[in-house]
Formats: C-alpha cells, sequence, structure tokens
C-alpha cells in the first residue's frame, strides 16, 4: 500500500441522501445580499475546486479575484454590452420576458472571480489531452462545480455570469492574453433559496426528464 493511502472513508445512506439534497438546492444565484463572507472563506473554497478532477493532473486552473472598483465597473459595463446584445436577437413576448431576467450579480455580489484555463500546462506533460485539447477547459469547469456544491453546503450562493466578451474580460483585467475564459463568478450570501432554477420558475425553460437524455447501445 502506498504510504498515502489510508483506509477510505463509508459513506452511508444518510450521507448519500445529503448529497443529493445538496445537488437538488444548488442554485445559480443572481441576487445576493451585500454582505461580506467570513475571513478565509474564499480561500478554503477554492482550496476545494482546486481538488477536482483535471485531465493528467493539469490543474489548469487560473483564477482571478475581481476586488477593485474600477475592473468591476468594466465587467459590468461588459455584461450590459453583451446583454443588450443578446436581447436584440428575440423578440414579441419572448423579448420582454428575457428583458425582466435579473441575469447576474455583479453590483451586489460581495465576492467575484473570473475563472481561466492555461491551454497547454507544462504540468501533466499532454497526458489525455492530445486527441482532445479541450479536455483543459473541462477541467476547470469540473473545479468551479466543485466549488459551487462546496460554497452551497455552507449556505454560499454563486452565479455563472456568460453573458459577458471575453476578449474584452481577459484585457480588462490584465492576464496573460492566451489564457482562455471559462466564466465569471459572484459569490455571496444569497437573497432567496429555491430548490427549482429561476429560469424555470419565471417559465423560460424547463428541465428536462434524465431518461430522455441517456441513449443505451
Amino acid at each position: 500500500m502506498r504510504p498515502d493511502m489510508g483506509a477510505a472513508p463509508v459513506f452511508d445512506e444518510d450521507f448519500r441522501a445529503r448529497l443529493e439534497e445538496l445537488i437538488v438546492w444548488r442554485r445559480d444565484v443572481r441576487r445576493f445580499r451585500t454582505d461580506p463572507l467570513p475571513a478565509g472563506a474564499v480561500e478554503r473554497l477554492l482550496g476545494l475546486a482546486c481538488l477536482a478532477p483535471s485531465v493528467g493532473l493539469s490543474e489548469p486552473w487560473r483564477f482571478v479575484l475581481v476586488e477593485s472598483d474600477d475592473k468591476r465597473r468594466l465587467v459590468a459595463a461588459n455584461f450590459e454590452d453583451a446583454n443588450a446584445e443578446a436581447l436584440s436577437s428575440y423578440s414579441g413576448e419572448r423579448a420582454s420576458l428575457y428583458a425582466s431576467l435579473k441575469l447576474e450579480g455583479i453590483r451586489e455580489a460581495p465576492v467575484q472571480l473570473a475563472a481561466f484555463a492555461e491551454p497547454d500546462p507544462e504540468k501533466g506533460r499532454t497526458v489525455g489531452r492530445r486527441t482532445m485539447p479541450e479536455t483543459v477547459a473541462y477541467s476547470v469547469v469540473a473545479a468551479m462545480h466543485t466549488m459551487w456544491l462546496a460554497a452551497r453546503a455552507e449556505g454560499i450562493g454563486m452565479g455563472w455570469v456568460s453573458i459577458l466578451d471575453p476578449v474584452r474580460v481577459a484585457r480588462d483585467l490584465d492576464v496573460p492574453p492566451h489564457w482562455q475564459f471559462i466564466g465569471y463568478f459572484c459569490i455571496g450570501y444569497p437573497l432567496e433559496e429555491a430548490s427549482s432554477p429561476e429560469l424555470e420558475r419565471v417559465d423560460w425553460e424547463r428541465r428536462t426528464d434524465p431518461a430522455t437524455v441517456v441513449v443505451r447501445r
């Protein structure tokens, strides 16, 4: 046995039920309280994010904590422009409904984080990504989902803002030009809790029955 391989924990039925409950109650949060998070909370959650699976153990995630008001204003302006363009693609009742949606929490969320991928990291020595280089970006997404669940377990909400121009985000945040933008995340205590997505509650879309997306061969 390797020295670092101790006895594996046993996850009992009660734990599995609580895990399912956690997954059910995870939400894409857009409405935040402005209260700050406890000291060390973000660093702890990022530490858990870094335990996510990554292709070839490449750990390609790169995180930017966006703390200055100037940078947040730039991201907010980016969102406003991208959102206006998105709105123009709809018409009629669908346009009116889209215009009523709250799709970001940039002005309220106390913590804001941009996630990027290092597209060709030296770490991992290319294992697992020669034929599928996109698995580098997938690894960062896995890290963010890990963080999302860990945050929800502490009553902390996360919201993924994807209505942004990625080139503009990279420029405004002054990151290396080759980094791939994955997403902008607003983090804080939610104003409300719900077991169903807001987009479902406002009749924008409905969840799919899992049985309809499974194919057997």
